[in-house]
């Protein structure tokens, strides 16, 4: 039985065959990533349902957008989502893995975005789909670095949702190939929480990064101003 999709202000997402759903960090990282008035070719590297590559349609004139899927059943709905959507002569999806996509595309991006997998732990479960989606040996740090270095223009940014634990690893890997920080987005479910997300956006040139802080919720179900801000446009009920 399929489930009802996610429905946003201006765009509607299937996720019933994708193993990773629609969650927070995609939003915000679609929301908050810069979009120049200039940007015309973006990259959304392991897209899932897609809903990055929908939301920066919604935000921008790019007029190429391209996502990579590795799972054929999450290429599938997100290729459908793309179809089904306002913007469906702008967005493509490829099936393939990150490094085949390096491999044999010669096109350069002026934005890449990317929520990827990032649970390092050694524990795996029963649903493979859902591990692909979910561990970060699925597209290494290493990996995912080299294809930005490869594939983003000069003068292009790169932005990313990662675990706030891995912060300072990932920017150190990110500084070998010439990628430093020009933004930093902190996240906290509640005042009181710890720091849960980093949101960082990198550049090719050397600056001292603009760091902030978000907090979602004062309490359940209470967004704070700063949230409903940059998720308006999107949420329906916001």
């Amino acid at each position: 039985m399929k489930s009802h999709p996610f429905r946003f202000k201006e765009f509607s997402v299937n996720q019933d065959r994708c193993a990773m759903k629609i969650g927070t960090d995609s939003v915000l990282l679609g929301a908050w990533s810069s979009v120049k008035n200039n940007t015309y070719a973006i990259l959304d590297i392991g897209s899932g349902t897609g809903i990055l590559s929908l939301m920066l349609a919604q935000r921008s004139n790019a007029q190429q957008i391209e996502a990579i899927e590795i799972d054929e059943n999450a290429f599938e709905q997100c290729s459908e989502n793309f179809e089904n959507s306002p913007w469906n002569d702008r967005l493509f999806c490829y099936h393939a893995s990150l490094l085949e996509f390096v491999e044999e595309v010669d096109d350069k991006f002026d934005l890449i975005i990317c929520n990827p997998p990032f649970y390092s732990e050694d524990y795996k479960t029963d649903n493979k789909a859902r591990d692909l989606a979910r561990f970060n040996d699925a597209m290494p740090f290493e990996h995912l670095i080299y294809a930005v270095a490869k594939l983003l223009i000069q003068d292009g940014l790169f932005s990313i949702v990662i675990p706030f634990k891995e912060e300072s690893r990932f920017i150190e890997l990110a500084s070998t190939v010439g990628l430093l920080p020009k933004r930093i987005l902190h996240i906290k479910g509640n005042p009181n929480a710890g720091i849960k997300r980093s949101l960082i956006e990198f550049t090719f040139t050397k600056q001292d990064p603009k760091i902030s802080e978000l907090v979602i919720e004062t309490a359940r179900h209470q967004y704070t101003e700063d949230y409903i801000k940059l998720t308006k446009d999107f949420y329906l009920k916001m």
